[in-house]
């Protein structure tokens, strides 16, 4: 039976290789993203690999007090959302958000904040249907604030705890609720940084995802080796993680 997906933040690399693999399924596809333009690409190009259906939303999620507006037109038009995934997100540059609150609470507003209201107005849905998959990709990052990234890791971190509540809160209505924990995925928003053998290619990571919804996890580190990696970093004592430039 076709499956109805909504894809928040459509148009980021992980959320476009997770709708191809979708798109191949036969799936229905509710895409939300800012670009108009990358928005009317990815949805032709789902049209050609499979999907049943793809409907569009330009939407800035930034915007706070457009979502309620926004999630009861999705219900409208979906009816069901069997899986729902929240992909978007932004990597501030540390050494402007160490000097300039603004950009602290921006970065906050877009990782966090719109994540949370987002996730708030959804599960309405979801406890009215008593079935279905919420899915948000955090990051490795949430786990252990490091100087070279701690506003960005603080966001994730605020999410994931959310998560964790809200996940208790939906196993009583039979919602699975799925932290997705990247390490380094080489995207367009990492562009500029220097790779090596630890960075994923989205597609890779899109793979992980779809196996972690179909087996009900909880949590998913991407690829598999993030969760050791951090399990040894979140395990360094303080008097000793504090001295590391990490």
């Amino acid at each position: 039976m076709s499956k109805n997906i909504l894809i928040i933040g459509a148009t980021s690399a992980i959320a476009t290789a997770v709708a191809r693999q979708y798109a191949a399924q036969g799936a229905t596809l509710y895409l939300v993203a800012r670009n108009e333009e990358k928005v009317q690409v990815l949805s032709n190009d789902l049209r050609i690999r499979g999907a049943k259906d793809v409907i569009s939303k330009i939407a800035d999620v930034d915007f706070l007090d457009q979502h309620e507006a926004i999630v009861k037109n999705i219900c409208v038009e979906l009816k069901q959302i069997d899986i729902a995934l929240i992909a978007h997100g932004v990597l501030p540059d540390q050494k402007q958000v160490e000097n300039d609150v603004g950009a602290t609470l921006k970065s906050f507003n877009t990782n966090a904040l719109s994540t949370i209201s987002l996730l708030t107005l959804l599960a309405h849905q979801f406890v009215r249907q008593q079935q279905g998959v919420i899915a948000v990709i955090t990051s490795v990052a949430g786990d252990r604030g490091r100087q070279s990234n701690y506003v960005y890791g603080a966001s994730k971190s605020m999410v994931s705890t959310f998560l964790q509540g809200l996940r208790n809160r939906l196993f009583f209505h039979h919602v699975k609720v799925l932290d997705i924990k990247p390490g380094f995925v080489d995207t367009p928003m990492v562009a500029h940084l220097k790779k090596s053998a630890l960075w994923a290619q989205p597609e890779k990571v899109a793979k992980d995802i779809l196996y972690a919804i179909d087996k009900k996890k909880d949590i998913l580190y991407t690829p598999f080796f993030w969760r050791y990696i951090m399990l040894i970093i979140k395990n360094i004592p303080e008097c000793l993680f504090k001295q590391l430039k990490l």
